[in-house]
């Protein structure tokens, strides 16, 4: 007689799980990762030439920032050809060599999507703007008003008017983003049509997905009405989850998207967790998206050029706010820093006395929680903010256009009394050109730096990190760790002390399906400067150390905490 096999249960179901649920990714932004050629920008063969540094990190996907063609007023948001790569990064040949050694690396390549506008270098736009039937719609156009101003009061995200005057067409175009950067008019099904073909070309390179830049802007209300005056971003109530942004994203799922096994991850402003669970929850049409909550902790109220006190209870209720909104239905993508965020060092953690305590608190934080991570680079080795000592230093179009608005509408007579926000706020705190050692330039180039190195670069770097007790070798234990114990990437978060205004405690609890506990983990994080005690509700009497930040051997969570320490351990 022969025994019927016992069915074993799994924590998680083979049909739960996703290859970019488990997935840490990183973002390389290639105009600062590495230059190969010595003209002082970053390049896809110096990008080949490190890829070992980012492969030695345990992570699984890099999402690469765009290499298009482009004109690079916004370092390469401002796309001239979708089909061809920018010359000061290398050919198509690089490109191709790049994603092979993604590949051979067990690793995966995601790429930047850029199509809630073009360059007015694309030729669609060339065309549009001299009315060439075919291309006349590709853009939205209107007449100015009965005075010859813009057609509405909307806002560029960027300062000052969202329309731009084109002599050749003599209309004004809708640019949400810098005036180079035109917004296409998805109304239009020819722009649909071409974009949709453009992304199924990609992906028949064999890349593994995209990252879909402000993708919930495409869709403007129709008649252009005026926005809110007093609201921060005027008109955004009528761009932000446009009327027909759901239709085209669904279109798009099942023109290209569905098509393929790939990651999609969608940065969305002002994004919602009900509006995340319509975009990416049961049947939506993306994996997940980036919302921007918790990068505006250090607002002065809701001034982004601004600077203000942070409040640890205010993350942490953000932070159980997605966690429990997406937990049924959706998916959490982690971040602290990318191309467009100062260093999270120097914004919520100590980048002076405490850089590497503060570096890996902040890392601990985003790695032991559900979600997809992405790390960005330098931020493993915990890279701080530069100092930006005039407006000619600075490369980032937003930043100066703030800069001079500020000037000449708040009365500032020099850019040195505006240096300490702006400079905090620019995006290029994120582009400085990444830190490799402590030769001239940090490694980064034999030549001229497109962007000042930091001047930190001799302390913090990638070979400096590879002795002793670094960030980076922290952030390799914590990936290997969440490699390791599926509770992290799929367990139910639980804040034990939502209210403590230093501290955060939480678990990961990972449940069979029928009942019963597979894994808790418990992390303990003290967010501040001082030493901390606090008493944990739960049972710890059998807890394993699996981590700390500290010199730490066997501890029990309940012992003072040192200034930014960070602990994790196995309840059961």
């Amino acid at each position: 007689m022969t025994d019927t096999p016992q069915q074993v249960s799994h924590p998680v179901p083979d049909e739960e799980r996703t290859w970019w649920k488990e997935s840490v990714v990183y973002q390389i932004y290639p105009r600062s990762f590495a230059d190969s050629d010595g003209d002082g920008i970053g390049d896809i063969p110096g990008i080949i030439d490190r890829l070992d540094h980012v492969a030695d990190l345990g992570v699984d996907v890099i999402w690469l920032n765009p290499v298009y063609e482009s004109p690079q007023r916004d370092n390469g948001y401002d796309i001239s050809d979708y089909r061809s790569i920018h010359h000061e990064y290398g050919t198509m040949a690089d490109w191709e060599e790049l994603l092979a050694q993604v590949h051979d690396r067990d690793m995966r390549l995601v790429m930047d999507l850029v199509v809630n506008h073009t360059s007015v270098d694309h030729e669609w736009f060339q065309r549009s703007r001299r009315g060439d039937p075919e291309y006349e719609d590709y853009y939205i156009w209107r007449e100015g008003d009965a005075d010859g101003d813009p057609p509405n009061n909307w806002e560029s995200f960027f300062g000052g008017s969202a329309w731009a005057y084109d002599e050749v067409r003599e209309a004004y175009y809708l640019h949400l983003y810098d005036e180079s950067q035109p917004d296409l008019n998805w109304r239009n099904p020819a722009v649909r049509r071409d974009i949709f073909d453009m992304m199924a070309w990609w992906l028949e390179k064999g890349i593994d997905g995209f990252r879909m830049d402000v993708i919930n802007l495409l869709s403007k209300a129709p008649g252009l009405p005026d926005g809110d005056p007093d609201g921060d971003w005027v008109g955004a109530e009528h761009f932000v989850d446009g009327p027909r942004i759901l239709d085209y994203l669904e279109a798009m799922d099942e023109r290209v998207l569905s098509n393929y096994d790939i990651l999609t991850v969608g940065e969305m402003p002002r994004l919602t967790v009900e509006t995340a669970r319509e975009y990416a929850g049961e049947g939506g049409p993306l994996d997940m998206a980036f919302h921007f909550q918790h990068t505006k902790l250090d607002y002065d109220g809701d001034e982004r050029w601004s600077v203000g006190d942070w409040d640890l209870p205010e993350l942490k209720e953000i932070t159980r706010r997605w966690h429990d909104g997406l937990s049924d239905e959706g998916w959490n993508a982690l971040y602290w820093e990318n191309h467009d965020q100062p260093r999270v060092v120097s914004r919520y953690g100590d980048p002076e006395e405490y850089r590497r305590e503060s570096a890996t608190l902040l890392g601990t934080f985003m790695l032991t929680r559900s979600g997809t991570p992405y790390v960005y680079q330098g931020q493993e080795l915990g890279m701080t903010n530069a100092n930006w000592e005039s407006m000619e230093t600075l490369a980032d179009v937003d930043a100066r256009n703030r800069a001079q608005e500020l000037m000449e509408t708040e009365g500032y007579e020099s850019f040195e009394e505006i240096a300490d926000v702006v400079g905090y706020r620019s995006r290029d705190n994120a582009r400085t050109p990444m830190q490799w050692d402590d030769s001239e330039h940090a490694g980064f180039t034999d030549g001229e730096p497109w962007l000042p190195v930091n001047t930190n670069y001799e302390q913090v770097n990638v070979a400096a990190a590879q002795e002793g007790d670094s960030v980076t070798e922290y952030y390799r234990s914590l990936i290997d760790l969440r490699t390791e114990h599926d509770a992290f990437v799929y367990g139910t978060y639980d804040d034990l002390y939502p209210d403590h205004d230093r501290l955060a405690a939480y678990t990961q609890t990972l449940e069979f399906p029928d009942g019963g506990v597979s894994e808790r983990m418990l992390s303990v994080l003290n967010f501040s400067g001082s030493t901390e005690t606090v008493d944990l509700p739960t049972t710890v009497e059998n807890a394993d150390l699996l981590l700390s930040n500290y010199d730490r051997d066997a501890i029990a969570p309940e012992t003072d905490h040192e200034p930014y320490e960070a602990r994790i351990f196995r309840l059961e």
